[in-house]
């Protein structure tokens, strides 16, 4: 038998000539078996599940833990691309007062006359918050605390991108009536024309899904009529599917053999951005189906979304403070990871040489030594101001 690992990578261009159906119907036929996941509760057709509490209690050891986001990272690359977390965000997580601001917030848009655009419907068919991350953060930064003070965020975001992560979030509501999206790849190749895609070679599209992960956070009951996203397991394993997710036969065969499965407010699903999905028509009268999407970004990528992480830990500093002196370390670690900037780079080089090492300090670093020193907010304003202008061209 010839070795995989001894065969050569396709590093030329790829295009609709390479796009063949029957390799897709290929992968997608594959099985998700239990057994090799060993910390999962069930799956249903093909997706893993997972129960947030009794996860917990094995991801409380640190090898263990360890073993978990191999199993997570595993399923991810090579298993069926999603992994579906039961139970993520609860009452301790203030799902219910962040799920009123953000409706209070979309009220205030409305009465405000923003219709904003969106990625894949028309303009004004859908509601959104664009950088809901950082409206969170300065206008609450209790909730957002609270929020973000989520180990499983913390474990998943990990475990496929490694430290340094950057979360961005959007809230998007599907009002009754709206239409479904097309099959399609999330950020980066999936938001450029096919044709852009093409131009880049094989190999960046292999890249292309490891510089993200995509993530939905229920914000409400959503049962299938509701039209919660669409998903075709198995399929970011499919490595010309940024060309073929617009043909009109890769269409056809993603509404014929996706997946959809009902949602209980505060369940998470988390997913692989070459995986195929779309979003659900929603046929009800009465569900506004609400849910945070939260994409994550590497350190070594460029997020989806521009946002002001000074003035967010500047906000977020007090209640980062009352964690800390309750001894609540590990989520002071989750809420800095959501909302401070884990990369030292790009910087300017000038006025923020590396006089210790590698890298001169990131902001992330900057807050855990505040808090570390006790700085007065005050104090910590005025480093993190300083750090941003050694960052500043």
């Amino acid at each position: 038998m010839t070795s995989t690992a001894s065969l050569p990578a396709r590093a030329g261009r790829l295009s609709a000539a390479d796009c063949r159906l029957d390799d897709l119907r290929a992968l997608v036929e594959s099985t998700t078996d239990l057994t090799d996941y060993p910390f999962a509760d069930d799956t249903d057709r093909g997706v893993l599940f997972y129960d947030a509490a009794r996860l917990r209690t094995h991801t409380a050891d640190p090898d263990t833990c360890a073993d978990v986001q191999d199993e997570l990272a595993r399923a991810l690359l090579d298993g069926p691309g999603i992994v579906v977390f039961r139970g993520a965000f609860t009452d301790e997580h203030a799902l219910a007062e962040t799920t009123a601001y953000f409706t209070e917030t979309i009220a205030r848009q409305h009465a405000d006359g923003f219709a904003g655009g969106d990625h894949f419907a028309a303009p004004g068919a859908n509601d959104r918050i664009w950088s809901a991350l950082q409206k969170l953060a300065v206008d609450r930064p209790d909730l957002f605390a609270r929020y973000y003070a989520n180990d499983v965020l913390a474990l998943v975001s990990e475990a496929w991108l490694g430290p340094m992560y950057q979360v961005t979030s959007s809230i998007n509501v599907v009002n009754p009536g709206g239409a479904a999206q097309s099959p399609h790849r999330d950020y980066h190749l999936g938001f450029m024309s096919t044709e852009t895609a093409a131009a880049f070679r094989a190999h960046v599209h292999r890249l292309s899904p490891a510089l993200t992960l995509q993530g939905a956070v229920a914000h409400c009951a959503m049962p299938i009529d509701s039209g919660p996203t669409m998903y075709l397991p198995y399929s970011q394993q499919y490595e010309p599917g940024y060309i073929a997710f617009g043909l009109p036969e890769f269409r056809e065969f993603f509404a014929r053999h996706y997946v959809q499965l009902p949602l209980a407010a505060g369940d998470a699903v988390f997913f692989n951005p070459a995986l195929f999905h779309a979003a659900g028509h929603n046929t009800t009268t009465d569900v506004y189906r609400m849910a945070n999407l939260l994409q994550v970004s590497s350190a070594f990528g460029r997020a989806i979304d521009s946002v002001d992480r000074e003035a967010m830990v500047r906000a977020l500093y007090p209640e980062l403070r009352a964690l800390a002196a309750a001894g609540r370390d590990e989520d002071v670690r989750a809420v800095v990871a959501a909302s401070a900037e884990g990369y030292a780079f790009p910087t300017n080089l000038d006025l923020d040489p590396p006089m210790t090492g590698m890298a001169g300090e990131t902001q992330a670093e900057l807050v855990h030594r505040a808090l570390h020193e006790s700085m007065s907010p005050e104090q910590f304003a005025e480093e993190v101001r300083a750090l941003t202008i050694r960052h500043t061209p």
